[in-house]
């Protein structure tokens, strides 16, 4: 018996209730992604989702549950369970009728996978094509089979820095991270890590589907033309990216309180990380020194990156954020070169003004190199 099965087929009957996960229930959460018609393969890169299209694909989950927590740029989390006796269908009969809906009303494929928690719903989607279902049955031997012939790096919540580490210790596959003593992950990844991936190795995930309002962020991605290794065409991307979500929250009159990198890598694998900020903004400098010390912090180093994605979270109302007041001229100066250039642009055009590193130049070269990572608050010219 496959421990992944497509829609539609037999998943069989192992009556294994007592190897069941602590957590053990009917595989009721779907991760869904959603690509454009035109991906024929999990490795296409078709063009993104746009920011309303995306909208309109959360408003048909929400026809089936209202438990979705979004995922941008282009997938979302949704728990079914309430929907099941509704629609007198199991889980796997509400996913083929939302990959019916999405692509008969919007053109869209989208890739479910099915399981008991989020973290089994996350990886029986990893590696499906456009348009496939696939759902890991809730018994433990079935979870159990379906996580031990993957690797280390296939592990929802590991990077790349953490599956090094683990593969120094031999332990470069899940069914060796689940047989190891809790105590010996504890060591070589610390306290609290270490314990969340011995879990997650056993198909453990406590973490519920978290509604978010989609209308309290924003978002946008990048997506390189070739797996991007330099770390520097990295830095201007985000750089990029900040820049343009400050400029959306400042023209919208709002700022955010949270900030989130999503990198996906060439084997289709994300990490996410979120920081709190200081204090709610939306200055181009303080968003891209944030996006900059997310990326430093994940240790990257010659990861092969696809796309970045940034997302800025917990919007508030801009003149409810209060900023704190500084004495620092370079900031000061900075704040109002970045007044001056919203004029411009609402004037002239989005595109009439840019920060110098967006600009074109060779990695390395000229304005085009962008600032480093360590760029941020009152740190070279942030305009040209």
């Amino acid at each position: 018996m496959n421990a992944v099965t497509p829609s539609g087929a037999s998943t069989g009957s192992t009556g294994a209730a007592d190897a069941a996960p602590p957590a053990a229930r009917p595989s009721a959460t779907l991760h869904v992604r959603f690509r454009t018609a035109e991906a024929t393969s999990a490795d296409a890169a078709p063009a993104p989702v746009g920011a309303d299209r995306y909208e309109q694909l959360l408003q048909l989950l929400a026809q089936f549950t209202p438990v979705i927590e979004a995922l941008p740029p282009d997938a979302a989390l949704a728990d079914v369970r309430g929907a099941l006796r509704y629609f007198d269908r199991d889980a796997a009969g509400i996913a083929e009728l939302i990959r019916l809906r999405a692509l008969a009303w919007y053109g869209i494929r989208c890739t479910i996978g099915i399981g008991a928690n989020p973290l089994l719903a996350r990886m029986a989607a990893q590696g499906a094509p456009p348009g496939e279902i696939r759902s890991v049955p809730s018994d433990g031997g079935s979870v159990a089979s379906f996580l031990a012939r993957r690797p280390a790096s296939a592990l929802y919540g590991v990077g790349p820095a953490t599956a090094r580490t683990l593969c120094a210790y031999g332990l470069d596959s899940i069914e060796r991270i689940a047989a190891a003593p809790p105590a010996t992950l504890q060591r070589i990844l610390g306290a609290k890590t270490g314990r969340a991936v011995y879990e997650r190795a056993r198909g453990i995930d406590p973490t519920p589907v978290t509604p978010n309002a989609q209308s309290r962020s924003m978002g946008a991605e990048h997506r390189f033309a070739h797996d991007e290794l330099d770390p520097v065409r990295r830095s201007r991307a985000l750089l990029s990216l900040a820049d343009d979500l400050g400029a959306r929250m400042r023209a919208s009159g709002q700022a955010a309180r949270t900030l989130t990198l999503t990198v996906r890598y060439a084997d289709r694998s994300t990490t996410t990380r979120t920081r709190r900020l200081a204090e709610p903004t939306a200055h181009g400098p303080a968003l891209t020194a944030a996006a900059y010390a997310l990326h430093a912090a994940l240790g990257l180093q010659r990861a092969r990156v696809r796309s970045l994605a940034l997302r800025a979270e917990d919007l508030c109302r801009a003149e409810l954020a209060a900023r704190q007041l500084t004495f620092d001229p370079v900031d000061d100066k900075a704040h109002r070169i970045e007044a001056a250039v919203d004029r411009a642009r609402a004037r002239f055009g989005a595109g009439a003004v840019h920060p110098a590193a967006k600009l074109g130049g060779g990695p390395g070269t000229g304005a085009g190199a962008g600032p480093g990572p360590g760029a941020g608050k009152g740190s070279g010219p942030w305009w040209p």
